[in-house]
């Protein structure tokens, strides 16, 4: 038996109140360890449904789960003025320390969350609170600059202005009156005239600077001293830092990563899903209850090597689990394929070659963050093959597994003193038809850091080595391995301020992370997802997602628009019954672009988010969009909240920023 407590406030040194969730194990139970989840997405309505199954979960195995609000969230008091602020993190603190004395609980904290809150889990637990035992962190990062939603090998994301968007209807959904009382008006009002322009507070920072640095916890990795499980998925955005943590932590770690997207993996997806909970439940009964669960026998890094499928979407990946008891591991070589081996044999003479990629170029790469929806993967790379240069190895005679990153290096010179590479691994089958396992992107400029980058030599070479991201796939016998470089990749990154002409010397070289065999492999498996008892929902209208793109060869106009209605991502608009409060999320991204023209590059963000609580109604409507000159990026807001119809608040913001060599 579990006992829910809808909201109890968790006080603040400086008087605030932050609203928190409550799972109890049984009223007859001693006092638990307790989890700490602390994300800014509404634990009343914003996540409920995700957060009951699991949270009551955990409850009826044994612990006292908080699903905590940040301040400024939800019901929480007080104003969010950015992500990941030593704010944020001291009031984890204080908020660990109030849950360490409660009577149902025995001491013992934990703290676990997915992206913000797999972020913040990491960055408090580098402040040592002294109740902390243990985390668990998924589809996280421990660097903010080179793995996060705002840069990409020090190139402006598109996702920058998408998420900053997202967080402008986020964060303007009022308190729920039925929890915070009459003064819900007010505080709506206070967060409303105190919203930042989210996408322009990141875009100010182009380089890694002591912004970045704050929350990025691989600036110190011996800060964590408890023991961190690390989680992503090949299909995230996120992964990365999985190998990263494992290699530079101190203390005992694991890492998972499975085929998913930015999911919880008992809800991954593309499947195989597995039974997350109980292997969480694992560590948490380790390090929190001492009990000896086997958790710490596993191997440190257990992952999932995919085989092909046809480009595209996919509801399930082939493949199997393999487990390497160290990592980085002995067991994997870095093998390297000179040019050469890619079919650039030119009788052993150093050679060149030229590419100035069409602006246009990038449109089969699909979205930087997958979410398990159609739509999302990429799509066949022959699309973006054809303005790139394409180096292929001969048919494989036998099956090659890779496990971790790809690298690549060349000799590379521009004409411009700002300019960008892209490089694609690609799975090609037979057929042609072509996958992408793996890429990277750098802004030429930050080819020796990103902390203080500098122009390219325009027209001298310079040694460009760039690290794709890591991966675990099998290469089958008769299949070509491909390298694609490219000058441009719209709309996944903000293009270069020109047109710029990249050239090669021959032979580069790229450096595969071959795994052999291990017999050990055959002894990895999870049991099926399992979870606790869903929150009632009515499904108020059903929802879709679309991905659609075309090209007006008399302009050279290229668009792409995506489409979610009804939910983030095309879940549908519910009612959540318990509460009797309905939410609804429709966003729409336009980009365009034409192929010779960076500086025609446009992107706008149109979104509403409507919700009925407590009787009344809400609305609100953002408009964002991006453009920029060769000098400066321009960004435009404009926020508009109904409460029952009626206007209630507006607000625009006009914002132009210097390119910092980007």
């Amino acid at each position: 038996m579990v006992e829910t407590v809808e909201n109890v406030f968790v006080p603040m040194a400086d008087g605030t109140r932050l609203a928190a969730r409550l799972w109890l194990p049984a009223a007859t139970s001693r006092p638990a360890p307790a989890l700490l989840e602390y994300v800014p997405y509404r634990k009343r309505d914003g996540t409920r449904p995700r957060d009951e199954p699991m949270h009551g979960w955990f409850a009826a195995h044994g612990y006292a789960v908080v699903r905590l609000d940040l301040r400024g969230s939800g019901d929480s008091d007080g104003t969010l003025d950015d992500e990941y602020l030593p704010r944020e993190l001291d009031d984890a603190v204080e908020a660990i320390a109030w849950i360490a004395r409660q009577a149902w609980c025995d001491g013992a904290v934990g703290m676990m969350g997915k992206s913000w809150g797999g972020f913040n889990a990491l960055q408090v637990a580098a402040l040592r609170p002294p109740a902390l035992k243990a985390i668990l962190a998924v589809c996280s990062t421990d660097d903010r600059f080179a793995d996060d939603i705002h840069f990409k090998g020090g190139c402006v994301l598109g996702d920058n202005l998408w998420w900053g968007a997202i967080m402008l209807a986020y964060q303007s959904r009022p308190p729920d009156p039925a929890i915070v009382g009459d003064a819900w008006r007010a505080r709506w009002l206070e967060r409303l005239e105190a919203m930042p322009h989210w996408p322009t507070l990141w875009l100010a920072h182009q380089r890694r600077d002591a912004y970045w640095r704050h929350g990025s916890v691989c600036e110190d990795y011996s800060a964590i001293e408890v023991p961190v499980f690390a989680v992503g998925g090949w299909a995230d955005a996120y992964t990365n830092a999985v190998p990263r943590l494992l290699e530079g932590l101190r203390v005992p770690c694991l890492g998972l990563i499975g085929p998913w997207g930015h999911l919880y993996p008992h809800d991954g997806a593309p499947g195989p899903a597995i039974g997350f909970l109980q292997e969480a439940l694992r560590w948490w009964d380790h390090w929190l209850k001492g009990v000896d669960s086997g958790i710490m026998r596993e191997p440190t890094l257990r992952a999932y090597v995919e085989d092909w499928t046809p480009p595209g979407d996919r509801e399930r990946v082939p493949g199997r689990w393999v487990g390497e008891r160290a990592w980085p591991s002995p067991r994997v070589a870095r093998r390297t394929l000179e040019a050469g081996a890619l079919g650039l044999d030119r009788g052993g003479a150093a050679t060149t070659a030229s590419l100035a990629s069409p602006s246009r170029t990038g449109v089969a790469a699909g979205e930087w963050m997958g979410t398990g929806v159609a739509g999302q993967a990429a799509g066949d790379q022959r699309i973006d093959d054809a303005h790139s240069l394409v180096f292929d190895s001969a048919p494989l005679a036998e099956r090659v597994e890779i496990l971790g990153a790809p690298q690549i290096e060349f000799d590379v010179a521009s004409d411009r003193p700002v300019a960008q590479l892209c490089a694609r691994l690609c799975d090609v089958a037979p057929d042609g038809s072509s996958r992408r396992v793996s890429y990277g992107v750098l802004n030429l400029a930050h080819r020796d850091g990103h902390a203080a980058p500098s122009p390219m030599p325009v027209g001298d070479f310079v040694r460009v080595r760039l690290k794709l991201d890591d991966c675990g796939h099998a290469f089958a016998s008769g299949h070509v391995v491909r390298l694609a470089l490219s000058s441009a990749y719209w709309p996944m990154v903000w293009p270069a301020p020109e047109v710029a002409t990249l050239t090669f010397r021959l032979p580069g070289t790229l450096v595969l992370p071959v795994r052999p065999p291990d017999p050990r492999d055959a002894e990895i498996a999870f049991a099926r997802p399992e979870r606790g008892p869903a929150t009632p929902t009515t499904k108020v209208s059903e929802g879709a997602q679309s991905r659609r793109s075309s090209f007006d060869p008399s302009t050279g106009e290229a668009t792409t628009v995506v489409e979610g209605r009804g939910g983030l991502f095309g879940e549908g608009a519910v009612r959540l019954d318990d509460i009797g409060t309905t939410v609804a999320h429709d966003l729409r991204r336009e980009f365009s672009i034409r192929a010779d023209d960076p500086s025609s590059a446009s992107q706008r963000v149109i979104q509403s988010y409507s919700m009925e609580m407590a009787g009344v109604a809400f609305r609100i409507e953002t408009v964002s969009t991006m453009t920029a000159t060769p000098t400066h990026f321009r960004l435009r807001s404009r926020l508009a909240a109904t409460q029952d119809g009626a206007p209630a608040f507006e607000r625009e913001w006009v914002d132009e920023i210097a390119r910092d060599l980007t």
